[in-house]
């Protein structure tokens, strides 16, 4: 886990095993890009959360507070300024999308509004609820869940279709439908022809009498948290 929320991601150690990378301020996209490639280095294959993205938009060191310094500076003005951020961002963005490891990342939400047309005048109102995040971002992601006060999720975008049109609380199950959709059908046939192969390979056996049934006992392993702060 990257976390940048005052090592709060450390508080669910009680869930499942994981470490935690703590990014303090300035909140720059560099320091997100290089924990991402640090943990592809050290062989971290699995999955890594982001909590929270919105730092590297509008946190202390994000997007707007560089382009912001650079337009104080006179390198120029708030639309060139661009020039010398959008990099950064793109950089990230690449980091995350060519990862070998899938990438959860938490986006926190703000009140949006709109312009409304009221007769002659024009009024502001509360248009809903928006991520904090540089316009265009839920493009990179397969699926965008917004997960109300009352931790009911819905997808407003699901490229799986496992999640359309439905609400509901994010559970260990809806993991394990994610695994099965990223696995697919072809990974499930090489599985199963490697069992077919290896079941091939092994010599034939004498027919046996038919023995009653065993019940059999799961094995559940755990271990111990630990933490890497950096």
């Amino acid at each position: 886990m990257i976390d940048t929320e005052r090592r709060s991601g450390e508080l669910y150690d009680d869930i499942t095993d994981y470490d935690v990378c703590t990014i303090e301020a300035p909140f720059t996209p560099d320091k997100y890009t290089e924990a991402i490639k640090t943990a592809e280095k050290a062989g971290y294959g699995g999955t890594i959360i982001i909590d929270s993205l919105s730092h590297a938009w509008a946190g202390e060191g994000g997007l707007l507070d560089l382009q912001g310094k650079i337009v104080d500076s006179g390198k120029g003005n708030s639309y060139t300024a661009w020039r010398f951020v959008t990099p950064k961002h793109n950089a990230l963005v690449e980091a995350m999308l060519q990862s070998t490891c899938h990438i959860i990342a938490t986006m926190r939400s703000k009140m949006a509004y709109a312009l409304q047309q009221n007769g002659s005048k024009s009024e502001v109102v509360k248009f809903g609820m928006e991520p904090i995040r540089r316009d265009g971002m839920e493009y990179e992601f397969t699926i965008c869940f917004t997960i109300g006060i009352d931790h009911t999720a819905s997808a407003s975008k699901d490229r799986t279709r496992l999640f359309d049109g439905q609400f509901f609380k994010i559970t260990p199950e809806t993991g394990t439908k994610l695994k099965t959709w990223l696995e697919g059908p072809e990974s499930q046939a090489v599985t199963a022809a490697s069992v077919t192969e290896e079941k091939d390979a092994q010599p034939p056996k004498a027919e046996e009498p038919e023995l009653p049934k065993e019940t059999t006992t799961e094995q559940i392993q755990t271990g111990k948290t630990e933490k890497v702060n950096g």
